[in-house]
């Protein structure tokens, strides 16, 4: 297991679901595939939504121009 993936963890396992959008987004940055990047934003972008962080559309954003969202 990954420091990040044990910060992932426990995140989940505390609730804190701002933090969850954070790491969810620094697991993406640093993904070595596409595929796992989609997850990892996806995730990333429904903690955001479900906190109302405007952080959401620039996460979207990325899904879109990753061509795993599409655009409105």
């Amino acid at each position: 297991m990954t420091p990040l993936d044990a910060r992932l963890l426990s995140a989940h396992d505390r609730g804190d679901v701002a933090a969850l959008v954070a790491l969810y987004t620094e697991a993406a940055d640093q993904s070595q595939s596409d595929d796992a990047a989609g997850f990892y934003l996806t995730h990333a972008m429904v903690f955001a939504l479900d906190l109302g962080l405007d952080v959401a559309r620039d996460l979207r954003a990325r899904l879109v121009d990753m061509g795993r969202e599409h655009p409105e």
